[in-house]
């Protein structure tokens, strides 16, 4: 909570003098140590978030001053900053999915990391010159056990599911796991992916701005099922030990979601810049992202929490080539908009 800022009474002479002051204080503060600007997504800043921890790890090496954006989330990220071009104060960017790395690329913002990727373990293997992967998780749709006795086990028992068993998902336009959604229907359903989302959305309660939004409606009790992950439950399991919320093993595979950081090329600070991304690899953030983004680790020999391995174990991680998303993510989202009567 931000509390109120009270002054005592003062001239307007009095108020000039101390607002010089302290543009002189802040302009030496700045010159001390140099800022780095990260956006990301706003579920990666709270208090819980890891974004806390890491810039509490990085300032503590960098001699910098860390600042997190956090916006809706990782699509609203690449419009932001389509919209800001080079004049946007963004140094590097965390929260996009390998998804959008061409789209990404084609805005021509982005400069190649030099981050040693030689020791990432991920499914299906990652190789990028300026796109660095920090974690990942698949798909899920997480539901409330106290108010759902059988699940969905299979996507096509969601999309055919009882009506009045409302679910919550997020917006293909602004959020990851809402482009994630769409890809995944597509994947399974090709041509047919517009009639499954029409049959679906007799089941949609709302379509959120972002995973926060979503995952905010579920825990409050407004929907017994929502789009988030199969690691969302860990959170649960970890820090109030319960099993009340489980995510739902679907029998097609569940869609991969890889999230991945990069330095802009408008960056005045781009050794820090590629410093940070070199960290986002180190085992101490890789360690933290289990148990604070609540997804697993790029990094090989990371040891997950026991309530990791009661999570659901994809055995068929589904992906659409990143370029076939970059050439037909306009359309499929025109098509899934109509479908669902948004």
């Amino acid at each position: 909570m931000v509390r109120p800022l009270f002054l005592p009474p003062m001239s307007v002479r009095h108020l000039g003098v101390c607002a010089l002051l302290a543009g002189v204080t802040g302009a030496v503060a700045q010159t001390d140590k140099p800022v780095l600007t990260v956006y990301t997504y706003e579920s990666f800043t709270p208090e819980w978030g890891p974004g806390p921890k890491i810039e509490a790890g990085f300032e503590a090496v960098c001699n910098c001053d860390l600042q997190f954006v956090g916006l809706e989330d990782g699509v609203a990220i690449l419009n932001r900053l389509k919209l800001e071009g080079p004049s946007t104060e963004a140094d590097v960017v965390l929260g996009l999915t390998t998804d959008l790395i061409p789209e990404a690329k084609a805005t021509g913002m982005f400069a190649p990391s030099g981050a040693d990727l030689s020791g990432l373990d991920v499914p299906t293997g990652f190789s990028d010159d300026i796109f660095v992967p920090y974690d990942y998780s698949y798909l899920a749709f997480v539901y409330d056990s106290e108010m759902i006795a059988e699940p969905p086990a299979s996507l096509d028992d969601l999309v055919n599911g009882d009506p009045e068993v409302k679910i919550a998902i997020e917006d293909a336009r602004t959020s990851t796991p809402g482009l994630g959604m769409m890809l995944w229907m597509k994947k399974i359903y090709g041509d047919e992916a517009a009639a499954k989302w029409e049959q679906l959305s007799k089941r949609i309660l709302t379509v959120t701005p972002g995973w926060s939004e979503a995952y905010g409606l579920f825990t409050s009790g407004e929907v017994p099922m929502v789009l988030s992950y199969t690691t969302s439950p860990a959170y649960h399991m970890i820090e109030e030990d319960t099993d009340r919320y489980q995510a739902a093993a679907f029998a097609e595979g569940h869609y991969l979601q890889i999230e991945v950081a990069a330095m802009l090329k408008t960056t005045e600070t781009a050794e820090l810049a590629t410093r940070f991304l070199d960290y986002m690899l180190t085992a101490e953030v890789q360690s933290l992202i289990p148990t604070t983004n609540w997804t697993l680790p790029v990094a090989g020999g990371i040891d997950l929490p026991e309530a990791f391995g009661r999570l659901v174990q994809v055995e068929t991680p589904l992906m659409i080539d990143p370029e076939t998303v970059a050439a037909n993510r306009k359309a499929w989202t025109q098509e899934w908009l109509e479908a669902i009567g948004r």
